[in-house]
């Protein structure tokens, strides 16, 4: 961790450390007088199914936080600015994390699901806007020389995102439970060190 992006990327674990605990709040804790304890354990399974996922997306967004920040050597205000933007949806997450976990079987599951997609897909674009800000060769906030080949390849893996987030929104009128795998299938890909995936 350099000292120009060293409070950036401290500030930025906390983000994310805060975010992916909020998410257990979704699963609440069954009461006595609600029935019998198993029957009332198995009735969340929408909320296990949306916060198993939801932990998998931002920890993986976390890890590839960091490989950005692997690369980034110095910033400046602009970086900082769209470093806030990707934590902005990444604060997000849980709302429509406890959206999805309360309409999952239910009539409006495919809009919730279209919802959680549509956060994904704008964390997406974010992670893009910092990447390409901070990548571009001209504001030095980079060694280019050095790091040429893994900027490359993370570029790459990152131009997929938002295309692939938007196939995963269209395919949740067609089946939720497809959409929620492609989803997941995403994240895998995204957890994979750019060299790996190709």
């Amino acid at each position: 961790m350099t000292s120009e992006t060293a409070r950036i990327e401290a500030f930025s674990d906390g983000v994310f450390a805060i975010a992916i605990t909020l998410l257990i709040l979704e699963i609440r804790v069954p009461r006595p007088a609600d029935g019998p304890l198993g029957v009332q354990l198995m009735r969340q399974w929408p909320s296990y199914v949306s916060f198993m996922i939801s932990f998998c997306f931002i920890g993986i967004m976390w890890v590839n936080h960091h490989r950005l920040f692997n690369h980034i050597r110095r910033s400046d205000n602009l970086l900082m600015l769209f470093n806030l933007l990707l934590l902005l949806g990444v604060t997000f997450v849980p709302f429509p994390t406890s959206v999805l976990a309360a309409h999952l079987g239910q009539a409006d599951q495919r809009l919730a699901c279209v919802f959680y997609g549509g956060t994904y897909f704008a964390i997406a674009i974010f992670f893009n806007l910092l990447w390409r800000y901070a990548s571009s060769p001209g504001r030095r906030l980079m060694d280019h020389g050095a790091d040429a080949k893994g900027i490359e390849a993370i570029t790459r893996q990152y131009a997929l995102g938002p295309v692939a987030y938007l196939a995963c929104i269209a395919l949740a009128w067609v089946s939720v439970s497809a959409s929620l795998a492609a989803n997941f299938a995403l994240a895998c890909f995204f957890a994979l060190p750019p060299k790996m995936e190709r």
